[in-house]
């Protein structure tokens, strides 16, 4: 049923880029952000200013991370290396932290400015799966998964919650590592043999296979399909709905 193996009673969703629309809006607010420090530093110390690629750079570095390991991942990409800051640093200061802060205030500015777009048909395929019974769980590093999930009228979607917020309060490790997803199957009481996980990020179809779920679906919605499927996607489909068909 819903293209799912035999004995798969949980479905582990990443939100941006496969719930919500909201991909888009983070690589805009990555691009912003990091365009805005990396035009400072190129004046600062005389090289040329090569700008984020909120296509190649996002896919590679920042999507489906925690804040921070974005960030840092980025920076390190281009040979730069910032102090860690605190969480009380000014948004765009010189830090992991402030960077970090700039971006995530351009976030909540763009989500304020209109209504959150969803798949249309994700959420079929979430309301099929819980009508045959099956557990559902959100698997987001964002820290603004319940605002998000609020403002596009989702959350009673989900059985269980794993977000940006619970991962640090647990100190549990970001995407690629398995621990957020780990975290929601044990919440639900499955074994991730008894589980299957939807991704539209590479570090997240990384994170499936390290955790040897039931099955791990790769969301094509930027043209990736063979990335996707060399991070760890078992099948790779561009929209959930091509799985309804396999009732």
């Amino acid at each position: 049923m819903l293209g799912l193996p035999d004995g798969v009673i949980a479905c582990l969703f990443d939100m941006d880029g496969v719930v919500t629309k909201t991909a888009t809006v983070h690589a805009a607010a990555w691009k912003e952000m990091f365009d805005e420090f990396l035009r400072r530093h190129a004046e600062q110390t005389g090289t040329p200013f090569v700008p984020f690629d909120s296509r190649s750079d996002y896919d590679r570095y920042v999507d489906g991370k925690p804040r921070l390991d974005g960030t840092r991942s980025f920076l390190e990409s281009r040979g730069i290396h910032l102090p860690e800051g605190t969480p009380g640093d000014p948004p765009g200061a010189p830090t992991i932290y402030g960077l970090s802060t700039r971006k995530n205030d351009l976030v909540l500015a763009r989500l304020a400015e209109g209504k959150v777009e969803v798949y249309s048909g994700t959420v079929s395929y979430i309301r099929s799966s819980k009508s045959l019974g099956i557990k559902t769980a959100i698997v987001s590093s964002s820290a603004n998964t319940k605002q998000v999930l609020d403002g596009a009228a989702l959350a009673d979607l989900f059985d269980v919650r794993i977000d940006g917020v619970i991962a640090a309060d647990r100190g549990l490790q970001g995407k690629p590592a398995p621990d957020t997803y780990l975290a929601a199957a044990e919440a639900l009481h499955v074994t991730p043999a008894q589980a299957a996980v939807f991704e539209d990020a590479l570090a997240g179809v990384e994170a499936g296979r390290a955790g040897k779920f039931a099955l791990v679906v790769g969301v094509d919605r930027v043209g990736q399909a063979e990335d996707l499927r060399e991070h760890g996607a078992s099948i790779v489909v561009q929209d959930l709905a091509e799985l309804l068909d396999q009732q």
